[in-house]
């Protein structure tokens, strides 16, 4: 699987071709924050909207598909509920990423652009979101590319967790290889 950045900017944003952007959120986050708040911008306030007008919660389980053109790249949002910011951990990380995977199989996807559970909103350190990430991707072969939206002082601390990943896998295939 490729995973490449790319920085939290709506021009920058704008120039990726992809199907899909993926935004977990917190249940208690409002306004939205992070790529989710910069499509609700783009949208005209439309995911604002469905929060508001309770068809879109935030809890834990919860997937909503969202059109995202014309006014994005993308041609559909997917929100992903988080639950509450304060109950945000390793678990919950693991759960997000688990029904993210479950979703993005179930709709055929090879490539996605994402924000990293818990990262919306800039609540859990990147280092440790990429971390959590990675393990609940590890088993995972159905995506062959990953585009992380977050801010470029994130990318450098979720760059050196995303290596030393490498070098694992790495050393994990040679040490089997006969």
């Amino acid at each position: 699987m490729e995973v490449r950045f790319v920085p939290l900017d709506l021009a920058r944003l704008d120039l990726l071709r992809m199907e899909v952007l993926a935004l977990p959120f917190f249940e208690d986050e409002r306004p939205l924050k992070g790529p989710a708040g910069l499509c609700d911008w783009r949208l005209c306030g439309a995911l604002s909207r469905l929060l508001v007008g309770g068809r879109v919660t935030g809890a834990h389980d919860e997937v909503t598909l969202v059109p995202g053109r014309p006014r994005l790249p993308f041609e559909k949002l997917i929100l992903f509920g988080e639950g509450p910011a304060a109950g945000f951990d390793a678990a919950a990380a693991e759960r997000v990423t688990a029904r993210l995977l479950t979703t993005l199989t179930g709709l055929r996807l090879r490539s996605v652009a994402l924000s990293l559970p818990g990262r919306g909103s800039g609540r859990v350190p990147a280092g440790e979101a990429m971390r959590w990430f990675l393990q609940g991707i590890a088993e995972s072969e159905e995506l062959d590319e990953v585009v992380i939206v977050d801010d470029v002082e994130a990318q450098r601390a979720m760059v050196p967790v995303l290596e030393a990943a490498r070098r694992r896998v790495r050393v994990v295939r040679s040490a089997s290889e006969p």
